[in-house]
């Protein structure tokens, strides 16, 4: 990665998590502006990142933005940002559910905008982040945009009218993830094993499982086919989960994910 300077608005959750993946880079300067004064000071120490005063003057600093704040704020924020940004600047965002269209509407004509849909795993070096650019983003936009979010994990280029369908999978699925696991594990302490026992079952079952699918060498109904004996334990289990329609209620739980998604930009 060549030399960057990047500035973070809002230094919460997310933007930890990335720039916890982006500070041991060298070639990257990372700046922060965050409401909350004690916030910005605990990232700055943590991350050694430069803390600044103002929105504009994390602008005046940075060739790349990133706004990680809150869907509500970004029209206030972008508010303050509109008069400090100019054509070098490349704005990334990682709000669910604000659309590039939004962000150019409300910063100068021509503004080079990447949406984003990055993931809590991020904070394990496993994040999945989906982008995709805005009309005046370039290639090397995407690229660069690509390589910050690699740091964190895998990243995958889609059409923005594929986004809130990406928020509904990746960017809330960490959830339907540890509920399943949860789940899991409860079954497993009501069949005998203790709840550590039973979790770390669960959990690195899932881990080994998602990462057989990422070999990309057979696809999911392949490997419940490889790993299910007829009349044994596993048919056994999914004859169970059929009956319960567990399938259905996953796909209707990215559904309704998908439909909240695309209401935050009314």
């Amino acid at each position: 990665m060549s030399r960057l300077s990047i500035g973070f608005i809002g230094t919460g959750r997310i933007a930890q998590a990335l720039i916890s993946g982006l500070s041991h880079d060298p070639n990257i300067v990372i700046c922060g502006y965050d409401k909350s004064h004690d916030a910005l000071h605990s990232v700055a120490l943590q991350y050694n990142v430069q803390a600044e005063e103002s929105i504009e003057g994390l602008a005046r600093d940075v060739s790349i933005i990133i706004l990680s704040v809150k869907p509500y704020q970004v029209a206030e924020v972008m508010g303050e940002l509109k008069h400090a940004l100019h054509g070098e600047h490349l704005i990334i965002s990682v709000a669910a559910g604000i659309s590039t269209g939004f962000i150019e509407a409300n910063a100068p004509e021509g503004s080079r905008v990447i949406r984003v849909m990055p993931n809590t795993p991020a904070f394990v070096g496993e994040g999945m982040t989906a982008l995709c650019k805005g009309a005046h983003a370039t290639a090397d936009d995407l690229l660069a945009a690509e390589q910050i979010f690699n740091a964190i994990g895998k990243t995958a280029v889609i059409d923005e009218s594929g986004m809130d369908a990406a928020t509904a999978v990746s960017g809330s699925g960490p959830a339907y993830m540890f509920r399943i696991i949860d789940s899991l594990a409860e079954g497993g302490e009501e069949c005998g094993l203790d709840r550590q026992t039973a979790q770390l079952l669960a959990a690195q079952t899932m881990l080994g499982a998602a990462k057989m699918v990422l070999s990309g060498r057979k696809s999911p109904e392949d490997l419940v086919r490889e790993v299910t004996t007829p009349g044994g334990t596993t048919e056994a289990g999914l004859k169970a989960m059929d009956e319960h329609e567990v399938r259905q209620a996953l796909v209707e739980t990215v559904k309704a994910a998908a439909s909240r998604s695309k209401e935050l930009m009314k």
